[in-house]
């Protein structure tokens, strides 16, 4: 008979080579599959050994002219369904594939089932049932053009899933995978020597390494579909069961795995125990930015590193390839070194030369195995390299020490501490850092075209690396906010919510700030003075805070007497944030109002006067009750319309906006009878004062 066995792209030719060693016949590979000849009892002991496989299938028939519907009717209809179920017992049918006529899988699945029902109707008067959650057998069909295929599903439940991992870690890695990169490595040529894993996570490569040279098999006592063909010999099978008992092995094995995470760790130990190679594996909490001896005698790391944005920001990871690149340098002489990651530019912290790579897929995610030998003329050669990459950085860290002392004194008189201490002042390094207490966020601003995308990312590294030590701020507590280009269809998986707050103070005013899960923080920082202004000028005023954002401007106002305080924003999230900014600072009132609305929808319906207003609008807005999408400079005047109706006639308005070059229509404005005194300079604080046009704000009154 003929099967497909299907693996993970990267992997085929370990699958092929495995293969070969069960002594199948090979027929044919391509990407992510190969098939194979075998009888029922060399397929079964394949599905029991296989490390590399994700599904075996068994084929029925192909043809390459299914064209429409009718041909794939009919190419189901005519196969000999009775060879591998009843009409007693349940199916289900799994498509994948389209063509010119057959566009809808669901459609074309129909169309399989419904020729599989009216064999069994003309043959036996009687049709099976379809179950699509636990049928006794799975049809298989692959429509590539007019060419399809049909299979039985053979292994069942995805192979890779060997059982002994009920629990993960964040970035899971497929259990077929482990096994590749194991082989990979190298290891398994050699097993007396150490392997070791610094960012082992829930254990799953280490676990398949001692597994493997053990020659244990985790799939002997799982549950498989072939069970429930007619072929199926019980007894034959427990033969095959009790033969590869026999060949398991207890050799002593020198495994080593730690993380930073003690609940990682434990999970580690339970899957371990699980799979039956607990002894032979240590596991440990410890820091890889801290690497020390592991083994008085070489070895071979294998590791899937941290990458890309599903672990921690991107401090992170640059703090601890540049640390483990020094560590493997000065206590790792002599080793092989096997890391798996995303990020070239990462890899390149090492200052390591590699010797080869290997490409695979983890899952979506296009996945690199980077391969070092750290011998003498390796580790020689880069020693040199452990510094940072570009003369230029030597002054971003002098401006960033020369700002933050400048800044010194106005901060500790005016008790701030969140603020911006650079930004952009050297055009090679075109970032912005701003100070929450003992944090740090770093906003990459786009680089020119002209500046290569290697080179900007090298610089974005020299500064991350520059931002901890001069700010004296530990990398994990540095957020960055950069652009990522995407390799393939997705590089980098969503972002996980860190979910990790802080508060910090200004003018007796206290905010909950958010680094990582947003692209803002929580609060505007240019608009500082601003605020000051609203809670000096707030005393008995109604207030009314546009666009609002999180809240801040109305926390102010509330903290200097408004009389009322509306706060209107589009988003559940912020006003949530702006009702708990109001929980944070000791204020409740029933006249503190949090309304969520589109805020030109309803300040076309506004009612009532307001004293003191904030307007923020956004620069550009996809707001329905436009013509078309809002734009500040151009819709200015018809916003500043509705609110002139509901401004008091002694009340200030204070406009701003984060346009650059934004000019106000001064002959617009008279026509409304109203006056406006720039007030820009007056609201930019000290930090800010090196980027006049970070904001325009305006006092508007009745004219």
């Amino acid at each position: 008979m003929q099967f497909i066995a299907l693996t993970s792209i990267g992997i085929e030719h370990l699958l092929a080579e495995e293969l070969q060693q069960a002594g199948l016949e090979l027929v044919k590979q391509s990407v992510g599959s190969i098939r194979f000849n075998a009888d029922n009892q060399a397929a079964q002991k394949f599905c029991l050994t296989t490390r590399f496989a994700t599904r075996v299938m068994l084929m029925i028939d192909e043809s390459e002219e299914i064209k429409d519907k009718a041909a794939l009717y009919k190419f189901a209809r005519f196969q000999a369904w009775q060879d591998w179920f009843g009409p007693t017992q349940t199916f289900a049918i799994e498509f994948n594939g389209t063509n010119t006529e057959l566009k809808n899988t669901q459609f074309s699945g129909l169309v399989i089932k419904d020729g599989i029902v009216d064999y069994f109707n003309d043959l036996y008067e009687q049709r099976p049932n379809v179950d699509k959650t636990d049928p006794n057998i799975r049809v298989i069909a692959k429509l590539n053009r007019n060419k399809c295929a049909l299979y039985i599903d053979y292994s069942g439940p995805r192979l890779s899933d060997r059982g002994y991992r009920t629990r993960q870690g964040k970035a899971p890695i497929r259990e077929h995978l482990a096994a590749a990169l194991v082989k990979r490595s190298g290891w398994l040529e050699d097993t007396s020597r150490p392997l070791f894993d610094p960012c082992c996570g829930s254990g799953t490569l280490l676990i398949e390494a001692a597994c493997m040279a053990n020659n244990i098999y985790n799939n002997l006592n799982r549950e498989f579909a072939f069970k429930r063909l007619p072929s199926f010999r019980k007894a034959k099978f427990d033969e095959i069961k009790t033969e590869l008992k026999s060949t398991q092995k207890d050799t002593k094995l020198w495994i080593i795995g730690s993380d930073l995470d003690q609940k990682v760790i434990d999970v580690a130990e339970q899957n371990a125990q699980r799979a039956g190679v607990s002894e032979h594996i240590q596991f440990s909490v410890k820091d890889a930015n801290a690497l020390g001896q592991v083994a008085k005698r070489p070895g071979v790391v294998l590791s899937n590193l941290p990458y890309g944005e599903r672990l921690g920001s991107m401090a992170e990871l640059v703090n601890l390839y540049r640390n483990m690149g020094i560590s493997f340098k000065k206590h790792f002489k002599e080793w092989r070194l096997a890391l798996l990651g995303t990020d070239d530019s990462l890899f390149k912290l090492l200052k390591l030369s590699r010797e080869k790579r290997y490409k695979f897929k983890n899952g979506p995610i296009d996945v690199e195995l980077n391969m070092y030998e750290l011998n003498e003329r390796q580790v020689t050669q880069n020693e040199q390299k452990v510094g940072l990459n570009f003369e230029g950085s030597t002054a971003f860290a002098n401006r960033l020490k020369k700002n933050k002392q400048a800044l010194k004194s106005w901060l500790k008189n005016e008790q701030i501490n969140a603020y911006r201490v650079y930004d952009a002042d050297i055009p090679e390094y075109n970032v912005a850092v701003d100070v929450y207490n003992d944090s740090a966020v770093i906003f990459e601003y786009a680089a020119p075209k002209e500046i290569d995308d290697n080179v900007a990312q090298k610089r974005l590294q020299d500064v991350i690396t520059l931002t901890a030590e001069q700010l004296q701020i530990a990398p994990q507590n540095i957020a960055v906010k950069v652009r990522k280009k995407q390799k393939g269809e997705s590089q980098y998986t969503a972002m996980d919510k860190q979910h990790r707050y802080d508060t910090v103070e200004e003018f007796g005013a206290k905010f909950k700030v958010n680094l990582f899960d947003y692209l803002d923080t929580g609060l505007f920082l240019d608009h500082r003075l601003a605020r000051r202004y609203i809670q000096q000028n707030a005393k008995d005023k109604r207030f009314l805070n546009l666009f609002s954002y999180t809240g801040s401007a109305s926390v102010h106002a509330a903290l200097g007497g408004a009389k009322s305080v509306m706060t209107v924003d589009m988003s559940k999230t912020y006003l949530k944030w702006a009702e708990e900014n109001f929980a944070l600072n000791g204020l409740k009132n029933p006249r503190y109002r949090f309304e969520q609305a589109d805020c030109l929808k309803w300040l076309e319906h506004a009612q009532g006067q307001y004293d003191l207003i904030f307007l923020d609008p956004p620069t550009f807005s996809n707001s329905k009750r436009m013509k078309d999408v809002f734009d500040v400079q151009r819709d200015h005047i018809q916003l500043l319309t509705w609110v002139k109706k509901i401004l008091s006639p002694k009340g200030m308005l204070i406009f701003s906006n984060n346009k650059r070059g934004f000019k106000i229509d001064e002959v617009g404005l008279i026509g409304l009878g109203l006056k406006a005194q720039n007030i820009s300079n007056e609201t930019l604080s000290p930090d800010f004062k090196r980027n006049k046009q970070i904001h325009n704000s305006w006092l508007i009154t009745h004219g």
